[in-house]
């Protein structure tokens, strides 16, 4: 089977280690075929900025992206970005990333969600159920809103989830469904699959993926799946898709990795 992975990040998100070049390297030694970059969006108000690249270090992102497509000949190179989703600035992801600076996608995320006029981070205390739908209602907006290529990390709640509610089960279905409405894939990310397992419960569980949410998934059965290591160091071009792959596999969930590859690099931008 073919290898792709839509996700990797640089160290100009901060929080991440390699430049473009390593991560080519990285994917080709890998037996990678298509390498998507999708580094944390800067904004032009500078929002979140310790956790990614500033507006003036866009072109460098992008003209690098640029020299990786001719440079690396046995590897299809795609420029992307993961956005979080804020309305006020969908022109912005429009115009200027995919527009301007000639993207090839966007990864929709949520990483902090709107809570009472308020920007929440997932990170942090338990979500209550309010705040569950307040997280679902606009991740289903990010699908609604056609500018993503897939969703990252649907299930990203699950870093400050405990236990299961109805709450729980709800917030799933509204994303899943809006998903499959929309014919937008979501992400198995393989980046939870690295970091350290939180107590839930009677025993312990990835932070994500977030099996019930997949278990909840599998029930419908025209959603779209893709799996992504979520890379944060070139060693990890490819780190635990297997095992990514491998839940989809057990759970029946129909991925479109190669499908996805096929379709943007079609409409890449050399």
């Amino acid at each position: 089977m073919s290898r792709q992975n839509f996700h990797t990040h640089t160290r100009l998100c901060k929080h991440a280690s390699g430049w473009i070049d390593d991560y080519c390297q990285a994917a080709l030694a890998q037996k990678v075929s298509v390498l998507g970059f999708s580094d944390h969006t800067p904004f032009p108000d500078g929002r979140w900025f310790g956790v990614r690249m500033s507006l003036e270090e866009l072109p460098e992102y992008a003209a690098a992206i640029r020299q990786a497509k001719t440079a690396y000949p046995g590897l299809a190179v795609l420029g992307g970005m993961e956005c979080e989703h804020v309305p006020e600035y969908l022109d912005f992801f429009r115009d200027t990333l995919l527009g301007q600076f000639e993207l090839d996608y966007l990864a929709g995320t949520l990483h902090s969600y709107q809570y009472r006029g308020k920007w929440t981070a997932l990170y942090g205390s338990a979500i209550t159920d309010d705040q569950l739908a307040a997280y679902a209602d606009q991740v289903a907006a990010a699908i609604n809103s056609g500018l993503y290529a897939f969703i990252a990390h649907p299930d990203l709640f699950g870093v400050s989830l405990r236990g299961w509610s109805p709450a729980a089960e709800a917030c799933s279905r509204t994303i899943v469904e809006a998903a499959v409405a929309g014919q937008v894939p979501l992400e198995i990310n393989a980046y939870g699959l690295r970091k350290k397992t939180i107590a839930d419960g009677d025993g312990c569980r990835h932070q994500y993926p977030l099996r019930r949410f997949w278990e909840i998934a599998a029930e419908y059965g025209r959603l779209l799946v893709v799996a992504n290591s979520d890379a944060h160091a070139p060693e990890d071009v490819w780190g635990n898709t297997d095992d990514a792959m491998n839940l989809a596999r057990e759970l029946h969930l129909h991925v479109v990795n190669d499908a996805l590859a096929a379709h943007l690099t079609a409409s890449s931008t050399h």
